[in-house]
């Protein structure tokens, strides 16, 4: 969605992952069989394979793209930095639905940057 926008506009795009900090106290099944180690190597290792995705979809549509990953245990919060550093124009994100507990305990990144952000949000749903 966000390459088709910005191919529209002649526009180039931002891909940003962000990989939440280790803790030892977590109920993230991936975090408690890691080391603070382990979890860093993952954790990038699965951000550069979701970029590497985002760089190769702008480049198949031939539109300008940069990506970025950073640490940070408020997602909503570097979305939205990582936004104004880069003084971007809009902010294009998938809503995930996710229903029941999950939910409720997750909480959803996407309002949580409609609801902080100044920089206007596009919402679609993700597949």
């Amino acid at each position: 969605m966000a390459v088709d926008v910005a191919k529209a506009f002649d526009a180039k795009i931002t891909g940003i992952h962000v990989i939440p900090k280790f803790h030892l106290l977590t109920s993230d099944s991936e975090m408690l069989a890691d080391t603070s180690t382990d979890h860093a190597r993952h954790a990038r290792n699965h951000a550069q394979q979701y970029l590497a995705f985002v760089e190769q979809v702008a480049t198949d549509a031939a539109v300008l793209c940069a990506t970025t990953w950073v640490m940070n245990d408020h997602p909503y919060q570097a979305i939205i930095n990582a936004a104004q550093e880069r003084h971007c124009d809009l902010i294009v994100m998938a809503s995930h639905g996710r229903r029941g507990m999950q939910g409720l305990l997750i909480g959803s990144e996407t309002q949580k940057v409609l609801t902080h952000s100044k920089i206007p949000v596009l919402v679609y749903r993700g597949q």
